[in-house]
């Protein structure tokens, strides 16, 4: 099966989740341009929709969080938005700011509201960007959508039916047998409430159907190793210096 071009690098991947987000600057033009210099070529990052249809990188739907402000992202312009400032420093960058600041960069992107699909699917037309980019959601409408205006020109992970069929199927799969095929990756927990995703056999199975296994979100050195050693094909994490020094210590760092 094809690899779709934004999973076609050395593996594992390392995934710098809203840029690493641990000094309190995520999802900025500068949290993203440190993950960029470290070495990383894949940034995840969450996109809203302002009050006069701005795409806009952000994660919550409320601004009280990051800028210390209340309102809600959907409630104000791009004008009144671009005045906050994210850990007091940081402005905060539309999608296509990212895309063109960071041409080499691949991202996976959330639309995190419905009224977030249209104009992502308008901005990743007009720049030309399918290939350097993959669509996760928590909704499987906005994937929906995705890949009905894009089909299979577009990347996306599965969605969270999918990822529990996924882990059904895992527990009655016997290795070795034949799978049906699949998307080309799923973004997976290491456990959601009760169930726990990130565990061999789930991992075997998506692998054997021809999906790259990317875990989020990981933050601790043990967990890490863990996951590297069943085989995971890509890590997300906040803690960006923690696994780029993981990876170059077992000769897997590949950015």
């Amino acid at each position: 099966m094809p690899v779709h071009p934004f999973l076609d690098a050395p593996l594992p991947l390392a995934i710098a989740h809203r840029g690493g987000s641990v000094n309190g600057t995520e999802n900025t033009i500068a949290s993203f341009g440190r993950a960029v210099e470290l070495g990383y070529r894949y940034l995840e990052t969450d996109v809203r929709v302002t009050a006069d249809g701005e795409l806009v990188v952000f994660h919550d739907g409320t601004v009280e969080r990051v800028a210390g402000v209340e309102g809600r992202v959907q409630d104000l312009t791009w004008r009144e938005l671009s005045e906050l400032r994210i850990g007091g420093r940081e402005p905060v960058p539309r999608l296509v700011e990212v895309l063109k600041t960071f041409p080499d960069a691949r991202l996976l992107i959330d639309p995190k509201c419905d009224a977030a699909v249209d104009p992502l699917i308008g901005c990743l037309r007009d720049h030309d960007a399918l290939d350097r980019v993959c669509v996760g959601s928590f909704s499987d409408r906005r994937l929906a959508r995705m890949r009905a205006a894009f089909g299979s020109a577009i990347c996306t992970s599965m969605g969270p039916r999918e990822l529990l069929a996924l882990r059904l199927a895992a527990w009655r799969w016997a290795p070795g047998s034949a799978v049906p095929t699949a998307p080309a990756c799923v973004q997976m927990p290491v456990r959601y409430g009760p169930i726990v995703f990130a565990e061999p056999r789930c991992i075997a199975y998506a692998q054997a159907r021809g999906l790259q296994v990317h875990v989020w979100t990981v933050n601790d050195r043990p967990t890490m190793q863990r996951l590297l050693d069943l085989g995971v094909d890509g890590l997300i994490t906040d803690e960006i210096t923690t696994l780029r020094a993981l990876l170059e210590a077992r000769g897997a760092w590949h950015g």
